[in-house]
């Protein structure tokens, strides 16, 4: 509640202060880039920090396309990881003629009083990968509970028992929370027969990789280097993890989870250092996320949105949402991003040894 009181602060004052643009020039909210299409309808997508490889590489290209093919318009904004700013910068978006939103939240709650603005002015909104717990706003998503399962079945199969860290996302972010749920159905049963001990468990604020590996850092000195498995929730933090296990001579040894499909956590499954990669195609996201944003500019009402399905969320709220199905990279499998032209055969291979690894050669 308090939170929310200082969200509604913060929106009033910062609503009056907004000046900023996004027309690609770096204004005070970090434009990302500027208008594509040039027709009837604009986007407006608020990025909550532009500087994770994928939303430059994959999520952006994808959206502008989808957008370009149905005649809108894209206008953009990054928060710089600021909650406060995101609010202004929505605002901004709307200023600037937005005929509907894709935000991807800083914090989700945080976010809602613009969301609820944009949405009694008649501003369709996009929940983009995460979660904004308003039934008005559309959620597309990849799954996440599933996400979790995944990671653990791949961890799972490889450490069946022994110790486990869990590093979990940034705690304003409900994907840590549906990560973390999906990974304990894998594992509940390991935990209450003690094949499984958790031996240490912390969020990561912002997912920040050197925060993750400092709380690693930290979880193997209290448990005297002895942990056999972690369940990073994504490779940014599997990066921060690895580089600890790596200061004491454990890298490789430890089975290590990640997502997202990043260049370096794939290179680090196919160099042994990380166990799993959960792949999800973020092309298939933009591409979903943009036709979604522009149908819903253009008159389409929310439940006549393609491909769409009820979704029950921790908050109690009906969302309409769009699910996309994620996969487990592993070295067994990792000709299916070469495949699908997500890395090159020399990026994924830097490093490894000939003939250690199939996609390698």
């Amino acid at each position: 509640m308090k939170r929310r009181l200082l969200a509604l602060l913060a929106l009033s004052v910062l609503l009056l202060a907004a000046c900023s643009n996004d027309d690609g020039g770096g204004g005070s909210t970090g434009a990302t880039g500027g208008a594509t299409g040039g027709g009837n309808v604009t986007v407006g997508v608020s990025w909550n920090n532009y500087n994770e490889e994928r939303w430059a590489k994959w999520d952006e290209p994808a959206i502008q396309e989808a957008l370009q093919a149905c005649g809108a318009e894209y206008i953009s904004s990054d928060a710089g990881s600021s909650a406060e700013q995101q609010l202004a910068d929505v605002e901004n978006l709307i200023s600037q003629g937005a005929n509907s939103l894709i935000i991807l939240a800083q914090d989700g709650e945080a976010i809602l009083p613009a969301v609820q603005s944009a949405l009694d002015q008649g501003i369709p909104v996009v929940a983009y990968d995460r979660l904004i717990e308003n039934p008005g706003a559309l959620y597309v998503t990849f799954d996440n509970v599933e996400i979790g399962r995944l990671e653990a079945e791949s961890v799972y199969d490889v450490v069946p028992k022994g110790n486990y860290v869990f590093i979990k996302g940034n705690s304003a972010d409900a994907n840590a929370d549906f990560l973390r749920s999906g990974q304990q159905e894998v594992l509940q049963d390991a935990l209450d027969s003690g094949d499984i001990k958790n031996v240490g468990e912390s969020y990561t604020d912002n997912w920040d990789p050197a925060i993750a590996q400092t709380n690693m850092e930290q979880f193997l000195t209290d448990n005297n280097n002895k942990v056999d498995a972690v369940l990073a929730e994504n490779d940014g933090m599997a990066g921060g993890v690895v580089a600890a296990l790596e200061a004491q001579g454990l890298a490789g040894e430890v089975a290590v989870s990640g997502q997202d499909g990043d260049a370096a956590g794939l290179n680090r499954v196919a160099l042994g250092t990380q166990t799993v990669d959960v792949w999800k195609d973020a092309r298939e996201l933009g591409k979903a996320a943009g036709d979604a944003a522009c149908a819903m500019a253009q008159g389409t009402a929310l439940q006549d949105v393609s491909n769409t399905e009820a979704f029950d969320s921790p908050g109690g709220n009906s969302m309409t949402s769009i699910f996309l199905t994620p996969q487990a990279i592993t070295q067994d499998n990792l000709n299916v991003v070469l495949d699908a032209g997500w890395i090159s055969q020399e990026d994924l291979c830097q490093g490894v040894d000939p003939g250690t690894v199939d996609a390698c050669g």
